[in-house]
């Protein structure tokens, strides 16, 4: 049936005409009822008589005119009100619809005049109106259905509302598009910064403008390294120094590097994980002037070129070494050892970097001295524990959105990282199992509350496994085997070695990289390994540091580890000739202490001052150090399973 329905806009326009009585012999052929006269007819909403007259056939009506006409305007919001009762003369203001005294339908004209409708023509209107308003329906059910063009084009709606809502910050949208957006290597690119100079490879310069803004905020969250800058300024204690860094990139490096260059340093860097750099605070360096050489997602050749391109630059050698793992000790080592005769010393963070030292030092190949910063009171105590037990539940959220309580998760090794992760675990209502080698760290888990187990007993359970032990093979393939569907794998140690990802067991074939096992990319650092059985394990980051490749660590806490690395090239540097032999040395404690005291400010905390009789009683100086020095503030732990 073809329907054609005029807009009330167009049907005010039509002259209304007064109704008359039609006998039911004349109604049918010589109905004519204007638009108005219809809408007049139309009940409002909610009442009226079911039995009202209804519009008439569209053949019968004269067409619309005007731009308002037709079905769609029809249809449309506007189109569907009728003019309303209280506009309409009438003669009783509450009857519009009255009952004719022999059971006919009664009609006001706009005049008042009352006037009954045929009931012929009544049921033909009623059919006709019941087809018209099923038809509406139909058609406005229709159009809530977007189309796919219409789906496309909201997506790409919002996509530029959220876009445009940070138009007059254009380095925001930047920063969010440099993974997605665009995919050439940097090193095919050929980026300068305001300067002119070309002189680092970072994913895109136009993020720096982004990266300075993180960086400020950084620097509200280190106080002592903005002391050093103020304190040292005058003197320039690292006037000289030429120090080439292999670290993590972020926000927090960042001011470390800008200190170290406050205090007269020239520094060229790269990063110490393929993960873990954050791409918009290394264009922010890189505008600033610093050699940088690194971006987030590098390949292991990417991930060695960086580190050459520090090192050998015409022009420029190096006389420092700052190093997070040994990466670059071991490459200047392996492709330039003749650039050691000008190197004054290294400063090493973590526990991977210095176990290769220790490791030169015992085979006598170790060139320079070296400082121990990882085994530091001021890392150990603050970095490893206080920034593990909060960044382990940020880099899992992140990463799997899960819920800890209730989890059954195993922490192998009970170091400082270990007892930060399973102080954080167990505060949500995790049951947490700990494994270790050494007895008294052992005891320290029993007596903190932790069951102390093998992985092989509780493998099958766990729903969490967590290495940080600075080992090598913690977990191997016969334990990936083992363990449940959906179990979540993932390292809080320096080092990927712990988790068997890539052939690093005895036995070639015992590694996730093998041709049965499928692997699929669920979100950023986040992968299922799928068995031939159909079963699962999430792996996090690759097997790397989950905390810097998955989430972010707190700000202060690294400050303390940061001023300490600062004062150990300062020391190192400084140092006169036959202080420091070739070998490992530890800060002297009066460095720990006074780092420690920089950032008590921060807290408004007041320390109480010994008296003269109470410093001699102790045999202490009043200022410090304020403990001797085989007194070890560190919790006793194998060296073969020492945290990062």
């Amino acid at each position: 049936m073809s329907v054609q329905v005029v807009s009330a806009a167009a049907a005010a326009k039509v002259p209304e005409v007064e109704l008359k009585d039609l006998s039911p012999s004349e109604a049918e052929p010589q109905l004519g009822l204007s638009t108005a006269a219809v809408g007049a007819m139309v009940p409002p909403a909610g009442g009226g008589d079911p039995e009202a007259p209804a519009p008439a056939p569209a053949a019968e009506r004269p067409p619309a005119p005007g731009p308002g006409s037709g079905p769609t305007a029809a249809l449309s919001p506007a189109a569907g009100k009728v003019p309303q009762a209280s506009a309409m003369k009438r003669s009783d203001p509450h009857h519009q619809h009255q009952r004719h005294r022999d059971g006919g339908e009664a009609l006001v004209s706009p005049d008042g005049t009352v006037t009954e409708a045929p009931r012929t023509v009544k049921k033909r209107m009623l059919e006709d109106d019941l087809a018209v308003i099923q038809f509406a329906d139909q058609k406005q059910e229709f159009n809530k259905r977007p189309t796919k063009i219409g789906r496309r084009s909201l997506s790409r709606s919002i996509s530029q509302s959220s876009t445009d809502s940070y138009s007059s910050e254009p380095y925001i949208s930047a920063s969010y598009t440099d993974s997605s957006d665009d995919e050439t290597s940097p090193r095919d690119k050929q980026q300068k910064n305001s300067k002119g100079s070309s002189d680092f490879c970072v994913k895109n310069i136009k993020q720096a403008e982004f990266g300075r803004r993180e960086i400020e905020i950084a620097e509200q969250e280190m106080p002592a390294l903005m002391a050093l800058r103020k304190r040292a300024q005058g003197e320039k204690p690292l006037a000289g120094a030429k120090i080439v860094g292999c670290t993590h990139i972020t926000a927090q490096t960042a001011v470390l590097m800008e200190t170290l260059g406050a205090l007269g340093a020239q520094c060229r860097w790269a990063a110490c994980n393929i993960y873990s750099t954050l791409n918009e605070v290394a264009a922010a360096l890189a505008e600033s002037g610093f050699p940088v050489f690194a971006w987030k997602g590098e390949s292991e050749d990417d991930f060695w070129w960086c580190i050459d391109r520090c090192v050998n630059v015409e022009g420029w050698q190096p006389n420092m070494i700052l190093d997070d793992g040994g990466d670059l000790t071991h490459w200047i080592y392996k492709k330039y050892p003749n650039m050691f005769k000008k190197i004054k010393g290294i400063v090493e963070e973590s526990v991977t970097g210095v176990h290769r030292l220790y490791q030169l030092s015992k085979a006598g190949k170790l060139c320079v001295p070296a400082m121990n910063v990882n085994d530091s009171v001021t890392k150990q105590k603050f970095d490893n524990l206080y920034c593990c037990r909060e960044s382990i539940l940020d880099g899992l959220k992140r990463t799997t959105d899960m819920m800890f309580g209730g989890k059954q998760v195993v922490v192998c090794g009970y170091g400082e990282v270990g007892k930060g992760c399973c102080a954080a675990l167990k505060a949500m209502g995790s049951i947490v199992y700990v494994t270790e080698i050494d007895p008294i760290c052992a005891l320290q888990a029993c007596m903190d509350g932790f069951r102390l187990v093998k992985l092989s007993e509780v493998i099958r359970q766990v729903d969490i496994v967590i290495t940080c032990t600075g080992n090598k093979n913690v977990v191997t393939r016969e334990h990936l085997d083992r363990m449940k569907n959906s179990c979540i794998v993932c390292n809080m140690g320096h080092s990927n070695t712990e988790i068997d990802v890539t052939y690093q067991s005895l036995q070639r074939e015992a590694s996730l990289r093998t041709p049965e096992l499928t692997w699929e990319r669920v979100r950023s650092q986040v992968d299922h390994v799928i068995w031939p059985d159909g079963k699962r394990i999430v792996l996090l980051a690759e097997g790397r540091l989950l905390n810097l490749s998955c989430s972010t660590v707190p700000t202060f806490v690294l400050s303390i580890t940061a001023t300490t690395q600062a004062l150990a090239l300062i020391e190192l540097y400084n140092a006169p000739e036959g202080r420091y032999k070739q070998d490992v040395y530890l800060l002297p404690k009066k460095w720990y202490e006074y780092v420690a005291s920089l950032h008590l400010p921060t807290f408004d905390a007041h320390l109480t001052e010994l008296t003269d009789e109470q410093a001699k009683y102790l045999g202490l100086n009043k200022n410090g150090p304020f403990k001797p020095n085989y007194y070890r503030v560190l919790s006793s732990c194998n060296t073969s399973q020492k945290t990062c």
